[in-house]
């Protein structure tokens, strides 16, 4: 069941339950991607049809944010929980090194795909990584190919909000993958090149402000969720006027 916050339909799913999907999703013979909108992608859509027209397409929307949880709460539509798109992509992969499925890793700088690949390779044996390629290109034909000749089961994209959005949307189902899943900044993580806050402050709800602590410049970001819970106050009034 989707629940509408702010314009973006999510699915209200446990992360177990959107992982048993995606994987079904990745064994399917047909294309689908899957998106994790934060706040800051939920507005990036309330001013963009077409992008919000794009993230409600797609086969699973997760609420990877904590402000989106809170936004639910308030409109009274509220979700199981925050899927945070890293738990998500991880336990995905975990289920790829067992079902044998095959691993596209796009984005990033030049070598982050590749160290991010090797890291996911030691700690899940089994796991095929079938190809890598970073995410400053301008030409989307010669990448397009390259998944389609690794013959990759599922790609993880990692370009940003909304240019991953986009692309998975527009060159998805050329590339022969069956599943695509827009992930941010993952690979970084992935290749240990940004560390994730500890299990308590995931627990708590309170990464984004491990991430604000340890990069102060994402303060201009951060500053937007409490008027993006403010507007979820504002759009309960109108509902219930309605």
């Amino acid at each position: 069941m989707r629940k509408d916050i702010m314009g973006v339909t999510f699915d209200d799913v446990t992360l177990a339950e959107a992982a048993a999907a995606g994987e079904t999703l990745a064994a399917g013979p047909g294309f689908a991607y899957v998106v994790t909108p934060n706040p800051e992608i939920v507005n990036l859509a309330r001013r963009a049809e077409d992008y919000r027209q794009v993230l409600n397409g797609a086969a699973l929307v997760l609420p990877d944010g904590i402000g989106v949880v809170h936004a639910a709460r308030i409109l009274g539509t509220p979700l199981q929980g925050r899927v945070p798109g890293i738990d998500f992509a991880t336990a995905l992969v975990a289920r790829l090194a067992q079902s044998g499925g095959r691993l596209f890793l796009l984005g990033a700088k030049p070598g982050v795909a590749e160290q991010a690949g090797e890291n996911l390779r030691r700690q899940y044996p089994g796991l095929t990584i079938c190809g890598t390629h970073h995410g400053y290109f301008q030409d989307s034909g010669p990448v397009v190919q390259a998944i389609r000749a690794a013959r990759a089961d599922v790609v993880f994209v990692c370009l940003g909000a909304p240019k991953q959005e986009y692309w998975m949307a527009q060159q998805g189902p050329a590339t022969g993958a069956h599943l695509m899943v827009g992930l941010g900044g993952v690979l970084d993580v992935y290749a240990g090149n940004v560390k994730r806050a500890p299990a308590l402050w995931q627990k708590l709800g309170l990464e984004w402000c491990y991430r604000l602590l340890h990069q102060p410049s994402r303060i201009g970001r951060m500053a937007k969720l409490p008027l993006f819970l403010v507007e979820a106050a504002g759009e309960k009034r109108k509902r219930g006027r309605a």
